[in-house]
């Protein structure tokens, strides 16, 4: 499988990269990529959880059986929660965010797919994130996935975000461009 060298060489793109030879030689790829979306749910919703990853105080014992035990709360698969014990007995439980976003992306590129993240002022309806879906496959050439969020700073408009490419049409933009042109004028 062809991956980029900013993945592989990075320590997250590493483990995301075992886990995910792991989960394919189990046939269970998807069932990790759903496990993995609910941990970075529960990391996103639990401030409480994202400050345990990243205590250095928390020794490795007991970071392993906090991990466990979110593991069994969370419903996770014996290989996901196997994971977790890995990487809490390296001390490596706070790169998870990045080991979740990697293990995405390596998923996707051997589904054929782009990972596209689209940031919006208000939510977008689903015809409209289908629309979106059409014009970047058109654009691409494959398959896109779009992860969609709202940003109210944006004021209007979009900014999609594919891999290290990055579509600005947001009016917060627009409005900075015209205030720098009107400086140097």
């Amino acid at each position: 499988m062809e991956l980029s060298a900013g993945i592989q060489a990075s320590l997250a793109g590493r483990y995301a990269s075992a886990l995910f030879d792991l989960a394919s030689e189990a046939g269970t790829v998807t069932a990790v990529e759903s496990d993995l979306d609910t941990l970075d749910s529960a990391l996103r919703e639990s401030a409480d959880l994202s400050a345990v990853i990243t205590n250095p105080e928390i020794s490795r014992s007991q970071l392993s059986a906090i991990m466990a035990g979110v593991a069994d709360h969370l419903g996770l698969s014996a290989l996901t929660k196997n994971f977790l014990g890995v990487l809490a007995q390296n001390r490596r439980v706070s790169k998870l965010p990045g080991m979740i976003r990697a293990f995405h992306t390596i998923a996707a590129a051997q589904r054929g797919e782009v990972q596209a993240e689209v940031a919006s002022a208000h939510a977008l309806t689903d015809a409209q994130l289908q629309e979106l879906e059409s014009k970047l496959r058109m654009r691409e050439g494959r398959t896109v996935k779009l992860k969609s969020r709202v940003d109210p700073e944006l004021l209007g408009g979009l900014v999609v975000t594919i891999g290290s490419k990055r579509i600005d049409s947001s009016i917060r933009t627009r409005l900075n461009s015209l205030a720098q042109a009107m400086k140097t004028a």
